[in-house]
């Protein structure tokens, strides 16, 4: 894979992949705030194809993982790993000693891929997202770089 910076030319293409894969997908002023914001925002590419997007802030000692999509097709072969190891390189450039992320409780293959990687729950945020049936938790995963 290669990695690529996510320009606001990229919007659309992710936002049609953010619809498909998140029942709740961010918008494309989510992501072309996120840009403005100067957030870190990359593309990962399997030749000619994107098969991913990350979008990472960046704050004192620590970076938060706002958001980390694999393209469905592109699911379960590892990618997401390797796109974490690449973020992981990006936070330890930027200095910070540790990554934050939260998830839903019920993104049992995220939560796999996470614990996997030395992610732990430091915490949890009541009604943080929204669902079906009103608000769900977000459990906060943190991991040392």
């Amino acid at each position: 894979m290669s990695y690529a910076a996510l320009t606001e030319a990229d919007l659309d293409a992710v936002v049609a992949i953010e619809q498909c894969c998140h029942p709740f997908p961010w918008t494309r002023g989510n992501f072309s705030d996120s840009l403005q914001a100067g957030y870190g925002a990359w593309l990962s590419r399997e030749g000619n194809h994107m098969s991913g997007y990350a979008v990472m802030m960046q704050a004192p000692d620590e970076a938060h993982l706002l958001n980390i999509t694999i393209v469905p097709e592109r699911q379960r072969g590892g990618r997401g790993t390797e796109f974490l190891g690449f973020l992981f390189e990006r936070a330890r450039a930027w200095g910070a000693g540790r990554i934050l992320l939260e998830v839903r409780p019920g993104n049992l293959a995220a939560l796999a891929l996470y614990l996997k990687l030395g992610f732990g729950e430091i915490g949890r945020r009541h009604n943080y997202y929204p669902a079906i049936s009103g608000r769900e938790d977000a459990l906060v995963m943190a991991r040392s770089l």
